[in-house]
């Protein structure tokens, strides 16, 4: 019993639990005070140890049922133990002989005899790989192909036992062999489950606070391109809690002036008028300067949902500027500026994303895009003008115009771009990110809200 508890352990750990050497000890001391021939208390000694939370809970009760239900053949049925246990060992023999170096084919064999711990050991490994990659790449190939490579070795160890069972070297009876090919596909199925089995998440089954802050961070570390509609229009609210925010904190800026340090020659001069009666007092201030904005934002595809947050933030926060001019391109140059003016946010984003002069379907060229902005919008820019580029600077291997940039830089007070890629795919293929940078005050990557308001709040503060 013992061995048979470690092994489920070692399945268990392979699988992802985190199960300590003084759980096991503790686990091995209570089913010394319990009747192991009771499942009911069996599996509650177990589970009382090893699942520590509500997401364990469920892990728990997947792998304690594939080990000791759907891969124990002596524990299930005996007299098919006792008939096909001695020709399954020697197929799966023959079967190991085929690929002795490929690890993922020996796995299948393994679980195919009745031991699942290499191949909960791989899948773990691929669900990690697939957890710990960038959550705005849509289509993340790496885990997919893992996955197909050992559904590939899946498929190739049933084509091989069947074809044993059918040359039936060993001289098996045909209803020993009618079991043993029952067998294999049902362990064979069994794994392709197991491949596509997902564990729940750490959020997934457990209660959640239903304050807003708890939500609002949440979801601000969520990429913009995976957002469900219900959660974009909770992001809504939340941005219009931070744009008010905002600008109260604009317009108490103009309310301090009338405190601080107390400006003497200024309080005499005006006193003077009066003899010194009444005394109205003069404070040092610093001439409040409000910055204008010039936007230029991709709506190609590949960053629309970046580019419908951020228009959305910067049409609300137009009353932190003096002035906010906003464009729009995917191969040309679209001013949006007045629509943004006449329209309430909802109606203005819907007109800018769906119903202004852009080819939606064309092919992204930053290049021309600057272009257009040279003969055309140049002298809207001045040394009062923070110039913000949103986009994933990719320009199909067009000619980038970055020294058209460099003018840019050179008329406005400040140039910051704003990328919603990944930081690890910056500059492959056609990304000329790098490129750009050079001209850039500061490049940034803006994938979720959480860094989009951080952005905000340096630029308002």
């Amino acid at each position: 019993m013992v061995n048979l508890v470690l092994k489920f352990i070692s399945s268990c750990r392979a699988s992802g639990m985190r199960i300590s050497t003084s759980e096991v000890l503790d686990c091995l001391r209570h089913l010394e005070r319990i009747d192991c021939t009771c499942e009911p208390e069996f599996r509650a000694a177990l589970r009382a140890n090893f699942a520590k939370s509500i997401r364990e809970l469920n892990h728990f009760n997947h792998l304690y049922h594939l080990f000791f239900h759907e891969l124990r053949l002596d524990a299930a049925d005996m007299d098919q133990a006792g008939q096909i246990g001695e020709q399954i060992r020697q197929v799966t023999n023959l079967l190991k002989q085929d690929s002795p170096t490929d690890a993922d084919y020996q796995a299948i064999i393994d679980f195919l005899v009745g031991d699942p711990h290499s191949l909960l050991k791989e899948l773990h490994r691929i669900r990690t790989e697939s957890d710990d990659s960038p959550q705005a790449v849509r289509f993340n190939l790496t885990p997919l192909g893992n996955r197909l490579k050992i559904l590939m070795q899946i498929v190739r160890a049933g084509s091989a036992a069947q074809a044993l069972i059918k040359e039936n070297s060993k001289g098996i009876d045909a209803p020993s062999r009618l079991l043993l090919a029952r067998h294999f596909e049902e362990r064979l199925a069994r794994a392709q489950q197991l491949l596509m089995f997902e564990p729940l998440s750490d959020q997934q089954g457990l209660r959640k606070s239903d304050e807003a802050g708890e939500r609002l961070k949440q979801l601000g570390e969520k990429p913009f391109s995976s957002f469900t509609a219900k959660e974009t229009l909770e992001m809504r609210e939340a941005i219009g809690v931070l744009v008010r925010k905002l600008q109260n904190i604009s317009s108490r800026r103009f309310a301090v002036r009338n405190r601080g340090n107390l400006d003497v020659k200024k309080t005499l001069r005006a006193a003077a008028r009066y003899n010194g009666v009444p005394l109205e007092l003069k404070y040092r201030r610093k001439a409040l300067r409000k910055s204008r904005i010039v936007t230029l934002c991709d709506v190609s595809g590949s960053v629309w949902s970046a580019a419908h947050f951020m228009l959305n933030l910067l049409y609300s926060l137009q009353d932190c500027f003096d002035r906010v001019n906003s464009f729009v391109f995917v191969d040309r140059l679209t001013e949006v500026t007045e629509t943004f003016e006449e329209n309430d946010i909802n109606e203005a984003i819907e007109i800018v994303l769906k119903k202004a002069d852009v080819n939606y379907d064309g092919t992204t060229d930053y290049g021309e895009t600057f272009r257009h902005f040279k003969r055309n919008s140049m002298e809207i820019l001045t040394k009062k003008t923070t110039l913000i580029i949103v986009g994933d600077a990719r320009s199909n291997y067009l000619n980038p115009e970055d020294s058209i940039l460099g003018e840019m830089r050179d008329r406005c007070r400040r140039l910051i771009w704003l990328n919603p890629e990944p930081e690890a795919i910056w500059g492959t293929a056609d990304s000329e990110i790098f490129t750009y940078s050079h001209y850039c005050h500061e490049v940034r990557p803006c994938r979720n809200l959480n860094q989009l308001i951080s952005f905000i709040e340096e630029l308002v503060m």
